[in-house]
């Protein structure tokens, strides 16, 4: 498995209790960030703007990184986004095919800052599916599947039985186009 940028965290928080409000509401947010500080910064950031709780008068409960159940096989993922633009804000679906969503985020940040020139901060994850191969919409994701599915060996270089057979220099060029 690869290290990646991103990880998923799951961050739990609150408002402080009061007089007024003794047991408040608890809020749970799914979230990708690069590690746990900037997770936390991010809950408190959209706890912020979607209820009446910031950090100054709000705790963190907990904080656990979401790790992967298969990370072999193979999934499609779809992203549903929200990005700023030098224009404005647009929402968008993304279709990536990994073998965990961490790495389907990878890609979609990767993709955005190569496509649309859209810097990391600016790009707000809404909502992540892992979606079956019959309803996947985007063609990139469609041409890889299926069971049938080869892929040409185009690199294939020969090397000696024994480490006593390897030299430094050849008298003659390798072959590497079977």
């Amino acid at each position: 498995m690869g290290q990646f940028r991103f990880h998923q965290y799951q961050v739990v928080g609150r408002g402080l209790p009061t007089e007024k409000d003794p047991h408040p509401k608890i809020f749970r947010m799914k979230l990708w960030a690069t590690n746990e500080v900037r997770a936390k910064s991010k809950f408190w950031y959209f706890l912020r703007k979607q209820k009446k709780v910031k950090k100054s008068n709000g705790q963190i409960l907990a904080i656990n990184e979401i790790y992967e159940k298969n990370p072999t096989i193979i999934k499609n993922y779809g992203i549903w986004l929200r990005y700023q633009s030098r224009t404005g804000y647009h929402n968008m679906y993304k279709e990536y095919r990994d073998t965990t969503l961490n790495g389907g985020v990878e890609q979609m940040y990767t993709e955005m800052a190569s496509r649309h020139r859209v810097r990391a901060p600016c790009i707000q994850i809404i909502k992540t599916a892992t979606v079956p191969d019959d309803l996947c919409k985007r063609e990139n994701t469609k041409q890889f599947q299926g069971k049938e599915i080869k892929f040409p060996m185009v690199f294939r270089k020969i090397r000696p039985p024994t480490r006593k057979l390897k030299t430094t220099y050849k008298a003659s060029k390798p072959n590497l186009f079977m």
